[in-house]
């Protein structure tokens, strides 16, 4: 009789822990947003990177800057019958001052593309393309080093003494090597921009997480070194991991909202 005597009677806060383990437990069985429907939300918001149509019109001036600069050099430097067409175009400007002053022109439009560039990739990398970026890195950066010294070169040549014929052939080499480098990298840039622009992919975060089974272990809660990583591609993965979670709870806020108000 004594020893059925404790069962018979709850202890103080028993039902209101009952109750509350019962809605706990109704909270984790009740249904979960599927991976899918997590990425095709966030597909939804993905924004495409304009570069490639700036990097087209570029590679079109860079083109047509280096066939005037020929005729310019040709017609009015090297001075083969049109000195008369020259003066009229040009004015009193020489032919060289021209050509040099084209060059300082296309120089300040790829030093704007290339902030222009980096504003857009910034944003990329804060939206969690953290693979994109560094993909793009080095490349978005080979216009201007290319034009920059090709300016290095051009000044060398004008404050060398050589004959004006020389000069002329050499300042129109540096031209052509400018172009057959710098075009190819603007042109391979495009492509991979278009690409990723094609692909709309989701944040590397969620790429991660949707390559393997949807479970609490397997999402990317990696904190320490492994392997040969470095501190900053840690750093990088933790401010991806932060704002793929910033966008997830978002989603998941959206999904609490639509189920409320459809009870």
């Amino acid at each position: 009789m004594d020893s059925k005597g404790p069962s018979l009677y709850a202890q103080p806060g028993s039902s209101a822990d009952m109750n509350r383990s019962v809605e706990e437990n109704s909270l984790v069985d009740g249904p979960l947003i599927s991976p899918d429907a997590l990425h095709s939300a966030i597909s939804r918001e993905f924004q495409t990177v304009p570069t490639p149509c700036h990097a087209g019109v570029l590679s079109l001036l860079h083109v047509v800057y280096v066939v005037l600069s020929v005729c310019v050099a040709v017609l009015c430097v090297l001075k083969f019958g049109q000195e008369d067409m020259c003066m009229s175009i040009l004015g009193s400007t020489s032919g060289g001052d021209a050509i040099v002053l084209g060059k300082v022109c296309l120089w300040v439009l790829v030093l704007v593309f290339t902030g222009c560039m980096q504003h857009h990739h910034n944003k990329v990398r804060s939206r969690g393309y953290l693979r994109f970026y560094r993909q793009t890195q080095r490349l978005k950066h080979v216009p201007f080093t290319i034009h920059s010294a090709g300016n290095v070169l051009l000044l060398i040549l004008l404050a060398s003494k050589l004959s004006l014929t020389v000069r002329t052939y050499m300042l129109l080499s540096v031209l052509g090597v400018e172009l057959l480098v710098a075009v190819p990298c603007l042109l391979y840039y495009s492509v991979k921009v278009m690409k990723f622009n094609r692909d709309r992919a989701a944040p590397d975060v969620s790429q991660e997480e949707f390559s393997y089974p949807y479970s609490v272990t397997s999402l990317p809660t990696e904190t320490g070194f492994r392997g040969a990583s470095s501190l900053e591609e840690v750093v990088e993965k933790q401010a991806d991991l932060i704002e793929y979670l910033k966008q997830h709870n978002s989603l998941l806020s959206k999904r609490l909202l639509n189920l409320t108000a459809q009870h």
